[in-house]
Order: structure tokens, then C-alpha cells, then sequence
């Protein structure tokens, strides 16, 4: 049914690039209004052009989500667009678009530690911090983080991407109970190995096909994959669905 974020206000952090650019096509296509919240600035307002020439409704924002001035701005020049805040999805990380190093536990510095904590896990924090206060006035709200579905089933090379996205599972529990009395729901996508590369060489593109021969779906998982999952939490049918965690995987990881 087309329409169900007919008025609705949408932004989506780390919306410039990958799946964050496909969750953006989505919620727009059902009417939301867009804010495309992103680190890099030109592709922000390139995604946000992209949806204006589609008929929709876009503002393209400079944003990092490590800063909390950065998400002030963010939540305050969305008001001032739009008028209120209906929708967060939390998709900026250090994964693709900004790359992790993929090293055993011991080989991983504590730079880049530090530096995956404060995008993965602190900015969801401020993002909420910057956009509740919104949605508690108008008293409603739908917060969705993205975590990894390797954040349940653990995976080797990359333990400080597979901590910061658990966090984010925990982080999602915890503001659920925090905020519902506002009438706000707070869930959580846990997307599998997903083809969210731009320009994927061929080591990305094995290491996609991999994932694809140990997951119950023997295909390759893309962008348009986890669209459904953040449509529906965005949505009025998840209305009564608060600090929960879907897996969207392919069947990778059952739990």
C-alpha cells in the first residue's frame, strides 16, 4: 500500500551512500518527507536532488554523528524545513562508505576502537538525544537503529564493528522503555552480509557471493533487501512493536 508516510518527516543518517541511499528511496516513495543526514556533503544534497526531481520532498544536511553540535543542527534545521520529526533511522556507521580494517582482535588499534565507538554507538545516542525532544511534543515518534545480524552470531576479524553493532542492540532495549511512555517506538534491522558497495572490486564481490552459499537464501542480500524491514518499523502497522531486533539476513543467522 503506497502512502502509509503520507505528512511524515524522515531522516536518515548516513543516507548519502549505499543502503542508508536505499532507505531514503524507500520511505520517500511512501510519502515521507526526507532528510538525508550525511557525513559527506555532496552526496547528501545529490540524494536529496535525486528525490526532488522524483516528486518528492528532501533536504540534504552536512552531518556527523560523532558531534553533537553536528546532530543539533541536524534536528534543528530539519524543524525549520518541516516542522517536526516523525521518523529516525540511526544507519550512519564505519563499515563500507567509511572503512574498518578487518584484523584479529590484538591487530585492531586503539584509534580505530575509539573511532568506531563514537560513530556506531555514540551517534545513535545523540541522534535520539537531538530528535526525542521533537517527538515527545507532538507525542509520537519511530526510531529505527541498524545493528548486524554479526552482532548475534559473533564473527572473526572485525570485533570492534561486531561490539559497537551488539551495543546498538542493547541501546535499542533500553530507550524503548525510556521513551514509550511518549508514545514512541524505538526497534532495531539487523542486516546480514549486504552488497552495499558502490564500486565493489572482485574481493568484495567473492566475499558477498561467499555469504550468499551459508545462508538459508543462496543469493547475494542488497539495499533493497532491508528497505521492507525499515518501512515497517517506520510505519503505523508497527505501532504496538517496540525494542525489538529483526534479523534480515537471508536466514543466516536463526535465533
Amino acid at each position: 500500500m503506497a502512502g502509509r508516510l503520507e505528512n511524515r518527516v524522515a531522516i536518515v543518517t548516513g543516507g548519502g551512500h549505499g543502503i542508508g541511499k536505499a532507505y531514503a528511496r524507500r520511505l520517500a516513495q511512501e510519502g515521507a518527507k526526507l532528510v538525508i543526514a550525511e557525513l559527506d556533503e555532496a552526496a547528501a544534497h545529490a540524494v536529496a536532488e535525486e528525490l526532488k526531481s522524483a516528486g518528492h520532498e528532501a533536504l540534504g544536511i552536512h552531518t556527523d554523528v560523532s558531534n553533537p553540535d553536528s546532530v543539533k543542527r541536524m534536528a534543528a534545521a530539519t524543524m525549520e524545513r518541516f516542522g517536526r520529526i516523525d521518523i529516525l533511522v540511526n544507519n550512519a556507521a564505519i563499515f563500507a562508505t567509511v572503512p574498518m580494517s578487518r584484523s584479529a582482535f590484538d591487530k585492531i588499534t586503539i584509534d580505530e576502537w575509539d573511532r568506531m565507538m563514537h560513530v556506531n554507538v555514540k551517534g545513535p545516542w545523540l541522534a535520539s538525544l537531538a530528535v526525542v525532544p521533537h517527538m515527545r511534543t507532538q507525542g509520537y515518534g519511530k526510531i529505527i537503529n541498524i545493528s548486524s545480524s554479526t552482532s548475534i552470531k559473533g564473527s572473526p576479524s572485525r570485533i570492534h564493528y561486531v561490539t559497537s553493532k551488539a551495543g546498538v542492540i542493547g541501546f535499542t532495549k533500553t530507550l524503548a522503555n525510556e521513551v514509550g511512555a511518549d508514545n514512541i517506538c524505538v526497534n532495531c534491522v539487523a542486516p546480514g552480509s549486504t552488497l552495499s558497495e558502490e564500486s565493489p572490486d572482485d574481493g568484495v564481490l567473492k566475499m558477498r557471493g561467499d555469504a550468499a552459499n551459508v545462508r538459508a537464501l543462496k543469493r547475494v542480500q542488497t539495499p533493497d533487501d532491508l528497505t521492507g524491514a525499515v518501512l515497517f518499523f517506520a510505519s503505523a502497522d508497527s505501532d504496538f512493536i517496540t525494542g525489538q531486533t529483526l534479523v534480515v539476513d537471508g536466514g543466516n543467522c536463526l535465533h
